[in-house]
């Protein structure tokens, strides 16, 4: 093992004028990268600001093996992430950033460090209870490190670089499988958000059942929510923008659950988050492994009118709507809410019910597709993490 001051410099960022900064490269301006184009272990050029060539030293030019770290932030989860810089860029880095640059160690092997769950756990804790979260230089220097020879590091390196590559194919085809779908919808019916193929449309309210969950007295304190019991009840991270999550459950006893009255859900429902993160949706189908389950006060229950909309069409033609929506309907309350009441301002195209469920077919043929994209990826994961945990701890 060695410390990690024994083997890279750190080199803080620099806190720049406003005047010294604007939104426009020219020929006297630097890329100025942030701890927000620090995303997923790679850096991110979707949103960065410039700075004046005369305001930085050439200390503060990045340089390719540098590793840029998150070291300042109100949030204690962005606080350590870490990128490393895998080309050749002319940037600088702003004052809640640090670059850790490497000498007598592989770069990428280093970088790979930075990533690790063993990293993210020894940064938490030194964070943990500050008012102000960020990370000393002394808190890196202490960190340690398994130190084989070059030969090896480069090694381990390649390895972990090839299943991050498989990882990142992945998602770059799951991706595009999903824009396939939107383009697919886009063909048929025409863009939904301004129905540019002027279909007939209906309220939302009118093509289904809207069913709130249950808010009175009998609703589960924390004190009754179990790890494993007879009714599954969900909470905000069980649904996300890509449908159900079920890696973090929570459940609640058969009595609790008979007490309840509305917010049950039968096979074929379609659940929409209301409050906080809008619009997610997931859809209980038979492949869903658990019998029970029940939503909680943040979701509502869309019960289709089968004999005019199709499940599948509802849910991508309301994806490709909810930014519209968050922008027009929603609450614009400190935390944003969609309530049953306004629903009634969607409105869902409706073309002829045959085509609605060939779409169906198009996007279940696709689904099978990501589903095995989605094996593939899952396994990549796993084998990552298993390596990562066996050569960083």
């Amino acid at each position: 093992m060695i410390k990690i001051k024994d083997i890279s410099v750190q080199i803080r960022g620099v806190s720049y004028k406003p005047t010294d900064l604007h939104e426009n490269l020219n020929n006297n301006s630097v890329m100025l990268l942030r701890a927000n184009n620090i995303e997923n272990d790679k850096i991110n050029f979707n949103d960065v600001i410039y700075v004046d060539k005369s305001k930085v030293s050439s200390l503060q030019y990045l340089k390719i093996g540098d590793i840029l770290i998150c070291t300042s932030s109100g949030s204690k989860n962005l606080v350590g992430k870490s990128a490393i810089i895998d080309k050749e860029i002319i940037a600088t880095f702003g004052a809640f950033c640090k670059v850790i640059r490497p000498k007598n160690v592989y770069p990428y092997y280093l970088g790979h460090y930075f990533t690790s769950t063993k990293y993210r756990s020894i940064i938490s804790q030194l964070s943990a209870g500050a008012n102000i979260n960020n990370i000393r230089s002394e808190h890196i220097d202490s960190l340690e490190i398994y130190f084989p020879p070059l030969e090896i590091q480069r090694q381990i390196s390649d390895k972990l670089d090839k299943i991050t590559h498989i990882i990142d194919l992945c998602n770059a085809i799951l991706e595009k499988l999903d824009l396939l779908v939107k383009s697919r919808f886009v063909e048929m019916f025409g863009d939904p958000v301004h129905n540019s193929l002027h279909l007939p449309v209906l309220p939302m309210t009118d093509v289904c059942e809207i069913i709130d969950g249950d808010r009175g007295k009998n609703y589960p304190k924390q004190e009754e929510f179990y790890d494993d019991e007879y009714c599954l009840f969900l909470n905000a991270k069980n649904v996300t923008k890509n449908g159900f999550d079920f890696s973090d459950c929570m459940f609640i006893t058969k009595e609790k659950d008979d007490s309840l009255r509305k917010g049950k859900l039968i096979r074929g429902d379609v659940v929409l988050t209301t409050r906080g993160t809008l619009g997610n949706l997931a859809f209980y189908t038979d492949v869903v492994p658990f019998e029970n389950m029940r939503i909680n006060s943040g979701m509502v229950i869309l019960r289709m009118n089968k004999e005019i909309i199709d499940e599948i069409f509802f849910i991508e033609q309301f994806r490709m709507q909810v930014d519209d929506i968050k922008r027009s309907i929603a609450s614009g309350s400190a935390q944003p809410q969609l309530p049953i009441s306004t629903m009634n301002k969607i409105g869902i195209i409706m073309p002829d019910l045959i085509e609605q469920k060939m779409f169906s077919t198009f996007v279940s043929q696709v689904d099978k597709s990501k589903l095995a994209v989605k094996q593939v990826l899952e396994k990549a994961e796993t084998l990552k993490k298993a390596l990562m945990q066996e050569y960083f701890g």
